[in-house]
């Protein structure tokens, strides 16, 4: 830097494309040539405003953040949240801000974005009416919806993309949706009469209400909220509105400093973003490139790294826009991409279309039925990571086997090296095969060097598909002394019925075993018999916390964690756990399952605390083991005015029904009484969340590093089906997946992903429906609690014991420090931190 003068680039906007242009430019800008400065209207900063549905039930906005969105460390990089663009000096190159402060700039770059088009219906200002924009708006919404209660209609104008997302998120809150299309169809931009017909069927049977072909006449006031009054003269009396009718760019700003403007709006363009002052760029949204506005993310992507490039020297520019789309509404499967309307001339289509299985799908192709010009899929989009890429390559089959159930099933190989497999981040065949053949050799390698998979991540099974075409063996060996994968050791000891880890070693590995394959061989011994985990040689295979059916502490002392089926517990065993804490001068914490975790027990005192607590009636809760920890549940519908199932009664039966399961990794379960979630059933393993006819059922939610919400797997579903489903769920989870493998990774690394898992549990698609049910059912009769056990049989309660060459002897090495408000464990000849009241 010692020889440039650095320049400003100043940033009006902060949203997925604004981060993206910073990101760009940072990453580009090795010699720190440009200093940015980037002004965020929203106090919050970038973040994933496409998956802006997901915020409904967790409402935690940093769950949405997008990576590196406050450019921690990077002095080069000035972000300032709640502060937005004002005006322009173009002639002096300055721009005032919203809180009066003039900043000048090198290069200005436009990142404004988009608003919500509300039309002007009589009515649209009235305080129950709301956009679906933001987080705002999505708080704002909440609060109606609450103050409505459950049930409460809600009416969303416009069947776009945004119109059933918005609808979905009104029906995670527990109202009932009814949608207001103006076109004949919902979707109208995305899908023809054909899969409009079958996309409005499939989320009618969610529960959505729609009304197509029908405009929005006026909105009155009402007691309970608002009167909608329609074209066709019917009323929806409703809690509150939601407008999605489509979104106009931000360019006001822009207006008002004289840039040209596109005709339909958006600051014109050219290829390489400059606006019509050389010095103002346009990104995203706002942008009209060449008078076109795109409103998709991919292509706002593309034009971030064009400014990016150019403001580095480059000359990049807009190579035009993927317009495809593939998404999931309510649970439905609608792609579309290419020429989807056959508007080339000449075009032909290929149209399967099944009523009977809700799925329709449409090939466009040349005249000569020899090239692919596009399509549209409704009901099942597993295609379309093939499909997309070909869109102007010859059809390596068929058009008609290409969509057929029995037709021709394409591989990686049919796609030409320019096909783009990666539509956010414009990353080719070739681009990924050439990271593939420098040595990536796994998806997170070939994110890291081509940054395909990095944004929504639907590329990511034909990433996979491309590593196997190119030959790159991937490791299934579970560890040296196994070939085998765990799935492969599940299979073997369910099929031969060995019980013994030194037979299976003998027979199907080598050596003698390690702390990999040992606990691993353990689980599956334990999920396959109900076989006391400390019995014969099993009890050597087992990690420290099995050794001792409890979690070990810091200092050497364990905790003890009584089992509390959905968070029910009696008067009589609260006083009892309080005695023995107070006997045992053990420390008490409540913790988030809903649970009581005494802590500070030495190895020898575990016996006697588990004595009184199975007296007290109390049982295992298995806070040590990889296996069911706990159900969480809220009061549901025996107590709470807004309960619509008994979400606590069917906790207790699904805590009674898994406890003990032994799996790859621990389970947790929750059953929220309502869409207000307040168990929190979507971080959970398995959730169960209640409606007004029944259970909704969420798979996959996981906390750690990288949380991630439960998926919907299905819905409407009385108790028993409820239960089946969560018994086929599990068994194909403990049977299938890898050692120390959560659910969330589990089901992402299936091959077809929740449609595949779908038609496992809920179609029987394997035809093992019966034994995975069969399975469970055997756990549930061969349960009995491992304490209880431990206590019933002098050989187990033998190991319970500080020193086995002296027994009677207690661990000098564990210490407490009692001198603050709460006791602590003291790790002595270590210094200590001190301990902070309210911590």
């Amino acid at each position: 830097m010692n020889n440039i003068a650095r320049k400003t680039a100043v940033v009006i906007g902060h949203g997925m494309v604004g981060h993206r242009f910073v990101e760009a430019l940072r990453a580009r800008d090795t010699d720190g040539r440009w200093r940015v400065v980037v002004l965020s209207e929203e106090s919050l900063a970038a973040y994933d405003r496409v998956g802006l549905s997901s915020y409904v039930g967790n409402w935690e906005p940093s769950a949405l953040a997008l990576p590196g969105n406050e450019y921690a460390g990077d002095d080069l990089v000035d972000l300032r949240l709640g502060v937005g663009g004002a005006a322009i000096d173009r002639e002096a190159r300055k721009v005032t801000t919203t809180t009066g402060e003039v900043l000048d700039y090198d290069a200005l770059v436009l990142a404004t974005g988009s608003y919500a088009f509300v039309p002007p219906v009589p009515g649209h200002d009235h305080d129950n009416c709301f956009v679906y924009r933001t987080i705002e708006d999505l708080d704002g919404i909440r609060a109606a919806a609450d103050a409505a209660g459950p049930g409460a209609v809600g009416v969303v104008v416009g069947g776009g993309l945004l119109g059933l997302e918005a609808a979905n998120a009104l029906r995670l809150m527990g109202m009932t949706p009814h949608v207001v299309e103006f076109a004949p169809r919902l979707m109208p931009v995305q899908v023809d009469e054909g899969g409009g017909a079958i996309l409005e069927k499939l989320v009618t049977d969610l529960g959505l209400h729609v009304h197509t072909g029908v405009g929005t006449a006026a909105i009155e006031d009402t007691e309970t909220g608002v009167s909608v009054k329609l074209s066709d003269d019917s009323v929806i009396d409703a809690a509150l509105v939601v407008f999605s009718a489509g979104i106009r760019p931000r360019d006001g700003i822009a207006r008002d400093a004289g840039l040209e403007i596109g005709t339909r709006g958006g600051v014109v363009t050219d290829l390489s973003m400059v606006t019509s002052d050389p010095n103002i760029y346009a990104v995203g949204e706002v942008a009209a490139v060449e008078g076109v506005c795109y409103g998709l993310v991919a292509p706002g992507y593309t034009t971030a790294e064009i400014v990016a490039d150019r403001l580095l020297g480059g000359q990049g520019e807009f190579p035009g826009a993927d317009l495809s789309t593939k998404l999931k509404l309510l649970g439905v499967d609608v792609a579309s991409f290419g020429d989807a309307f056959g508007k080339t001339e000449g075009a032909l289509s290929v149209v399967l279309h099944d009523a009977a299985k809700g799925t329709y799908a449409k090939l466009v192709v040349s005249d000569d039925a020899k090239t692919l010009l596009g399509g549209i899929l409704v009901g099942d989009a597993s295609a379309y990571s093939t499909l997309r890429p070909l869109v102007g390559s010859p059809l390596p089959a068929e058009p008609a086997a290409l969509i057929s159930p029995a037709g021709a099933e394409l591989g990686a190989d049919a796609l030409p090296d320019d096909a783009q497999i990666c539509s956010c981040n414009n990353v080719s065949k070739g681009a990924i095969c050439g990271a593939i053949a420098d040595g990536a050799c796994d998806i997170v390698g070939i994110k890291s060097c081509t940054n395909a998979g990095t944004s929504c991540g639907g590329c990511v099974p034909m990433l996979k598909k491309l590593l196997e075409q190119s030959g790159v063996a991937q490791s299934k060996a579970l560890c040296e002394h196994f070939e085998q994968s765990r799935q492969e050791l599940f299979h073997i000891v369910a099929g031969t019925g060995i019980r013994k880890f030194s037979e299976l070693v003998a027979k199907h590995g080598k050596g003698s075993g390690c702390d990999i394959c040992k606990p691993t061989v353990a689980s599956i011994l334990a999920s396959t018999s109900s076989d006391h985990i400390l019995d014969g040689e099993q009890a050597a295979l087992q990690d420290t916390n099995d050794h001792f059916l409890a979690n070990l502490q810091k200092n050497g002392t364990y905790s003890v964690v009584p089992r509390m089926p959905g968070g029910e517990v009696t008067a009589d065993q609260l006083i009892e756990i309080g005695s023995i804490a107070k006997d045992f001068d053990l420390y008490v914490k409540v913790t988030g399952g809903q649970r009581i975790d005494l802590f500070g027990a030495r190895v020898d005192q575990l016996p006697a605390i588990w004595q009184r607590l199975v007296d007290a009636g109390m049982e295992s809760g298995h806070a040590y083991g990889k296996s069911l920890r706990t159900v969480k549940s809220c009061v549901g519908s025996t107590w709470c005015r807004y309960g619509q199932q008994d979400s606590v009664g069917m906790a207790v039966l699904l805590e009674k029904r898994y406890r003990g399961l032994r799996s790859p990794h621990k389970l947790k379960l929750a059953v929220s009484g309502c869409a207000r979630e307040c168990a929190e059933a979507r971080g959970k393993d398995v959730g169960v969340i209640a409606t007004e006819n029944g259970w909704n059922l969420y798979v996959g939610g996981n906390g750690g590093l990288t949380p991630k919400h439960a998926v919907l797997l299905a819905g409407e579903l009385d108790d028993e089906t409820l239960i089946r489903y969560i018994d086929r769920y599990l068994m194909f989870y403990i049977r299938t997946a890898d050692r120390l493998q959560r659910t969330a990774p589990w089901q992402e690394a299936l091959d077809g992903g929740l449609d595949y898992l779908k038609s496992v549990v809920c179609d029987d698609s394997l035809g093992i429906a019966a034994e995975l049910e069969e399975a469970m059912a055997r756990h549930v009769d061969g349960y009995k609690d491992e304490w209880a056990a431990v206590l019933e049989d002098p050989a187990k309660l033998s190991r319970f014991v500080s020193f086995v060459n002296a027994p009677e002897e207690t661990d000098p090495t564990i210490a407490f420090d009692n001198s603050g408000e709460r006791k602590v464990p003291v790790l002595l000849g270590v210094p200590q931190l001190p301990v902070r009241a309210g911590n």
